[in-house]
């Protein structure tokens, strides 16, 4: 009986050893050779799922990026039935890395930011236009103002799109380790404090 191949674990595995080496040597370190020994397989099982190392690379970056999203998407989820405020907050911190896998998801963005600059497809997968995101962030602004019985300063999609480059500008220092995640979190919740009055 043929063995059964999990197609998408072995890309997963391979995503996951990019995001180690990317860590821990920067991106300029990642080779197909290191990346078939970190993942424990051989150059030929990394060449049968990726013709080049630019497609290795970038599948692992948009897997890293789905996995922040996940963890906001997750954030959301547990704060269940709760007010728009606590919803809004869980979805900023998330960005706020508080445990091993958050760091290194934060690392990994940060170690690709470089390559983003020359490369526009790599700037789009690190930094989508998501409206869709700003839009839901700004209805919860809208929400957590209405529940403290305040009213809107101005464009309330404005707060969210600046809510999300502080979320992500402090996120950075807490990966570059500037910054603990518990002063990256006040310095944000702070900043909440101001915007929903």
């Amino acid at each position: 009986m043929p063995k059964v191949v999990d197609h998408e674990d072995r890309r997963r595995r391979l995503a996951e050893a990019v995001w180690t080496l990317t860590v821990r040597d920067g991106l300029e370190g990642v080779t197909l050779r290191k990346v078939a020994a970190e993942a424990g397989v051989s150059m030929g099982q990394v060449q049968h799922y990726y013709g080049t190392m630019e497609e290795l690379i970038r599948d692992a970056v948009v897997r890293a990026v789905r996995a922040l999203n996940a963890r906001i998407e997750a954030s959301v989820h547990a704060a269940g039935e709760a007010s728009a405020e606590t919803i809004l907050r869980a979805c900023l911190h998330a960005m706020l890395a508080r445990d091993e896998e958050g760091l290194r998801l934060l690392q990994l963005s940060v170690a690709v930011l470089g390559r983003a600059v020359s490369d526009p497809s790599m700037a789009g997968v690190l930094a989508p236009n998501d409206g869709e995101l700003v839009s839901f962030t700004a209805g919860l602004i809208t929400a957590a103002r209405h529940e403290r019985g305040t009213t809107s300063r101005g464009d309330d999609r404005i707060d969210a799109d600046i809510c999300w480059t502080l979320a992500t500008g402090l996120g950075v220092d807490v990966a570059l380790g500037q910054r603990s995640p518990e002063a990256a979190m006040e310095a944000l919740d702070y900043h909440l404090d101001t915007v929903l009055g």
